[in-house]
């Protein structure tokens, strides 16, 4: 399912997008794909990969309709984040010093939601995806995940979250240090869209970064992310 290929109709209903306007983007370049027989073809994986580098700068209203598109729409009030966030999954602070370390302490955390069936493969695949591309933002974000779902590596999606008490070296860019991480561990595509998109608009928030760093225990963390997310989708 990670490679799944759409057509131009189907990648503007996935990205919320006038039909012409995926044309020119495909056509000059901008979205990755290839023509088959003269028409274009896309790979699901291709585009959610395209669509993480583009999210960052995103309007709450454009991240609004990705949330709601797709097979498993965001519906009006739903939790998103905290839904797959336990506490048991939050570690304030996270110990971690080096990048290896960070990666290796989230995939641990995400055991505690006992949805991960093999973390050894969930650890290599994140790993691989940093190989491609660091997942660290602006601000001190980083939201590492592997290339694609992992079902069989998982019951449900899962997402594990730690902040370091000092900033490391995560791949941002200019060397920016990152300190806080959000493991996404999305079950299928559709999940993983939602999860990011969501997200996204949380950490645009004001104020909602700086309330992360400020609180000091995984219980408090947990309970800002959970109260934001309600005002939000409320």
């Amino acid at each position: 399912m990670g490679n799944e290929s759409m057509d131009l109709d189907q990648v503007a209903a996935y990205l919320q997008r006038d039909v012409r306007e995926v044309h020119k983007l495909a056509d000059r370049g901008h979205l990755p794909g290839r023509k088959v027989a003269g028409q274009w073809r896309f790979a699901r994986t291709e585009i959610n990969h395209w669509l993480e580098r583009e999210m960052p700068g995103y309007s709450d209203r454009q991240l609004t309709a990705l949330e709601s598109s797709g097979s498993a729409p965001a519906k009006a009030g739903e939790a998103v984040i905290s839904t797959l966030l336990r506490e048991a999954c939050v570690a304030v602070p996270l110990t971690a010093k080096t990048k290896n370390s960070v990666l290796r302490e989230l995939v641990r955390l995400a055991e505690q939601s006992f949805e991960i069936y093999d973390s050894a493969a969930i650890l290599e695949a994140i790993e691989q995806r940093e190989e491609i591309s660091s997942t660290a933002l602006g601000s001190g974000i980083a939201i590492p995940h592997p290339h694609r779902p992992m079902p069989n590596a998982l019951g449900d999606s899962v997402i594990a979250y730690g902040r370091t008490f000092s900033g490391i070296p995560f791949g941002a860019d200019r060397g920016g240090l990152t300190d806080i991480f959000f493991l996404v561990l999305s079950h299928d595509n559709a999940a993983h869209l939602k999860v990011l998109a969501r997200l996204s608009r949380l950490l645009l928030r004001p104020g909602f970064i700086d309330s992360l760093r400020a609180a000091e225990t995984a219980h408090e963390t947990w309970q800002l992310i959970d109260s934001a997310e309600r005002d939000l989708a409320a």
